[in-house]
């Protein structure tokens, strides 16, 4: 071991500081020691922010708690503080991705050294069957890191600073080209979708832009046809098996004007429904009188109108022909202006770029 240096010092292959805290039974001051700094620089940050909380009378004791103990208990408590969907993405990255590779470690050792070499790692090998996870999703990991271990500092006083602060995160990727459809996309999708009965969801979310789980969690009193206004008050999804409904993702409802073209939509829309209602009699499930439901009138799960585009636009840029009882379909030739892969978000931010630019 080198000598000490101004407090610090390098043991092997890491450093070290040391400084000197009041010893409260004794009247004296004795040193205390914290290693497993993976620089010098690391070491001397972490070395002067102790100085100055040991001067404020705020620095933290020696705590043996695992990274996978706080983050466990941390879920479990902010669970209560956030809305389910965001605590849902918080478990899942963390219990993915995290915990599983450094919840060993002490809290305490827990260094920006670590973050990136886990980033880096995740980066080459996280995601499924070994390939390399998307940085998009390791940002999700390095926002919820960054979190809790901010609570881990300024709530429950356990480390003196966040090494989140201090790491290196992958760079975000340009997005690839046709993640926004032109408005000739949207014209041939809602064309060829034109004649389902959910056609209505998709020209709302084409137009408008609201959110998939908005859309699915507005009723028909929300709906005001001569006004020609949406009141999008609150969203759904499905949470570890379980339908939740809670507030829309800016947190507060908002109105939305429609033409004149969606006001038809909505009609029609509500006429099939209510042909259906009586077809069905006694049968249709009056789940709260939503505009898009099942066909039973039970409300739609999410993937449901996921996977539908997704079929939609797969049967489109590889149209068949219909073969006889028995017999394989027939592949046609491919169309002209194929469809880019979709999902329902792309209507919603294709319907705000264009609403944004004018067109």
């Amino acid at each position: 071991m080198a000598g000490i240096k101004d407090g610090l010092v390098k043991r092997g292959s890491t450093w070290s500081y040391v400084i000197r805290v009041p010893d409260h039974s004794t009247g004296r001051s004795k040193p205390l020691w914290v290693g497993g700094f993976g620089t010098e620089s690391d070491a001397k940050i972490a070395r002067d922010e102790a100085r100055y909380l040991a001067k404020r009378g705020e620095l933290v004791g020696k705590s043996q708690v695992t990274l996978e103990v706080y983050l466990t208990g941390w879920l479990e408590d902010h669970a209560m503080t956030v809305k389910a969907k965001t605590i849902s993405g918080y478990r899942e990255v963390l219990k993915g991705y995290v915990i599983p590779r450094i919840g060993r470690m002490k809290l305490q050792l827990i260094q920006p050294a670590t973050l990136t070499k886990l980033y880096r790692e995740l980066a080459v090998s996280g995601g499924k069957g070994g390939r390399s996870l998307a940085p998009g999703t390791i940002r999700q990991v390095h926002r919820a890191l960054r979190k809790a271990l901010n609570d881990a500092v300024e709530i429950d006083r356990l480390i003196p600073n966040n090494p989140a602060l201090r790491t290196k995160i992958p760079r975000l990727k340009m997005s690839e080209p046709g993640q926004v459809w032109s408005m000739t996309h949207l014209r041939i999708f809602l064309a060829s979708i034109r004649t389902h009965r959910l056609y209505a969801f998709y020209h709302l979310a084409a137009y408008t832009g609201a959110r998939r789980g908005e859309l699915l969690a507005l009723r028909w009193s929300q709906i005001d046809l001569r006004e020609r206004t949406v009141t999008l008050m609150a969203s759904t999804d499905v949470i570890d098996g379980e339908r939740v409904t809670d507030t829309p993702k800016s947190g507060r409802s908002r109105t939305i004007g429609i033409d004149a073209q969606t006001v038809t939509v909505l009609i029609e829309h509500r006429r099939q429904q209510e042909e259906q209602r009586a077809r069905l009699g006694a049968s249709w499930a009056d789940a709260g009188d939503y505009l898009f439901t099942r066909e039973d009138g039970r409300q739609l799960y999410p993937d449901t109108v996921t996977q539908l585009m997704s079929r939609s636009v797969r049967d489109y840029n590889q149209p068949c022909q219909p073969g006889r009882r028995g017999s394989p379909r027939k592949a046609l030739p491919p169309p002209l202006i194929q469809l880019p892969r979709a999902r329902p978000a792309r209507l919603e931010a294709s319907a705000r770029h264009h609403a944004a630019h004018g067109r």
